[in-house]
């Protein structure tokens, strides 16, 4: 009887022993888990920050033209603010009958431009940038290139700008 209290004892001792170890690797799993789960977390940030120069230059290739209903009754000397895909846009009426659509965004950094009617000039305020109003050519400041040009067809619907 003694040998069977002695085995009892040995089964009692070993299945403790996996039941530490049992515990020990759900403990690990879990561990393990949360990790991958904590890596992911600050990865997908870090991707979404590299991935959004192509999501934009992907949905700016996106549209390529837009109509503008009733901008033909645009008085001259006068612009109309518009949106080219994710982009604001100048639309430009001058003074002469002549049409011309520019972005509205400073190749220097980014910021807004405005046009100014009585200076004829598209005007940057963030650090003075300056350029021409019918061809977006940089004049002076710090922008390092010119303002994108859009192709303008004006019919008896609207204004049609679409890339050059």
């Amino acid at each position: 009887m003694s040998d069977l209290r002695g085995s009892t004892a040995m089964v009692e001792e070993v299945a403790a022993e996996n039941g530490d170890r049992n515990t020990r690797r759900a403990f690990l799993a879990a561990a393990g888990a949360a990790g991958i789960c904590y890596t992911a977390a600050l990865a997908y940030p870090v991707y979404r920050y590299l991935a959004s120069p192509n999501e934009m230059a992907l949905n700016e290739t996106a549209v390529t033209e837009v109509t503008l209903k009733d901008a033909q009754k645009l008085p001259s000397g006068s612009v109309l603010m518009f949106k080219f895909g994710t982009r604001p846009a100048l639309l430009i009426h001058h003074e002469d009958g002549r049409w011309i659509s520019l972005t509205a965004v400073c190749t220097h950094l980014g910021c807004t431009v405005q046009y100014e009617p009585q200076a004829d000039r598209i005007h940057c305020a963030c650090h003075g940038g300056v350029y021409n109003p019918y061809t977006g050519a940089n004049v002076s400041g710090p922008p390092p290139k010119p303002l994108t040009l859009y192709k303008v067809k004006v019919n008896l619907d609207g204004v049609v700008v679409s890339r050059v």
